[in-house]
């Protein structure tokens, strides 16, 4: 008698995986808050400073990181649903408040010079460039004080249409910054091509740099490739002395972290208008 063989099942396509349905659940709820928060404007910059390596006492520019608030108040770090609304056109309603927050802030603060996050996909969204262009027509000196950031993995996806455009606006004095640079994939040929003003290293191989051997390598690695297409470097994640001292020595430009301070939707300039009110 032959043994009876085992009967194997094709798998069933149509059924979903637990994971995948919890994953696709978490992200509608995602775009749902985001939705919201748009509709109702519940959308802040949260200002971190980014300080020169030689002076830290007083900072070079702010870095305006984008939070929401949800229906109890609470706030919600770009961390928890940037990669939900990325490809969406949530994402390009997003940049688009908060390069409206961005340029407000830059219009009250003459002495400003601050960074926005924006998307490379923005660039073809006809609300977020024309939202840029009549501020920078309003007010010519915006320009200047202002700085674009766009990620490694976000550039590379359009490097053509994105040299065209930085380009453009580097014309009207805005500065761009490449961010988490050495988390991705960027070639050199697109870095040569994009000509970023700014590398902000990833924070991924600055935190502990100070003991970490392995760290130390590839961040002066990246430094020596800003240095060769001519970017101030930025160090992102910098949370303790020791590796601030660390990176001053090495030769990083400016740093930013939580040891020179937290991102916080009440900044100084803030502070200070109100106390100018209230006398």
């Amino acid at each position: 008698m032959t043994a009876r063989q085992p009967r194997h099942y094709a798998p069933d396509d149509s059924t979903e995986s637990p994971l995948s349905v919890a994953t696709d659940a978490r992200d509608r709820d995602v775009l749902r808050l985001v939705e919201r928060a748009i509709d109702t404007r519940a959308v802040l910059l949260a200002y971190q400073p980014v300080v020169p390596a030689r002076r830290q006492d007083q900072p070079a520019m702010y870095e305006g990181l984008v939070r929401l608030l949800d229906p109890t108040g609470r706030m919600i770090p770009a961390r928890d649903f940037i990669a939900s609304v990325e490809t969406h056109e949530l994402g390009r309603r997003l940049d688009c408040l908060s390069l409206d927050l961005g340029l407000r802030t830059l219009s009250r603060h003459s002495n400003l010079r601050i960074a926005i996050n924006m998307s490379a996909r923005s660039i073809g969204y006809p609300d977020w460039v024309g939202r840029l262009e009549s501020a920078l027509d309003a007010d010519s000196t915006l320009g200047e004080r202002l700085v674009l950031e766009i990620t490694e993995s976000s550039a590379i996806l359009m490097p053509d249409l994105v040299r065209v455009f930085m380009r453009s606006l580097q014309d009207r004095g805005v500065s761009f910054a490449l961010d988490d640079f050495g988390s991705g994939f960027t070639s050199l040929r697109h870095l040569k091509d994009l000509y970023f003003d700014v590398l902000k290293i990833d924070g991924t191989y600055v935190r502990e740099i100070a003991a970490n051997p392995d760290n130390q390598v590839v961040v002066k690695a990246l430094l020596s490739i800003g240095r060769h297409f001519e970017m101030l470097t930025v160090a992102e994640a910098v949370e303790t002395a020791e590796d601030a001292r660390y990176l001053a020595r090495i030769g990083v430009d400016c740093m930013q972290g939580y040891h020179f301070g937290a991102p916080t939707v009440r900044p100084d300039w803030d502070a200070r208008d109100r106390r100018h009110a209230a006398g």
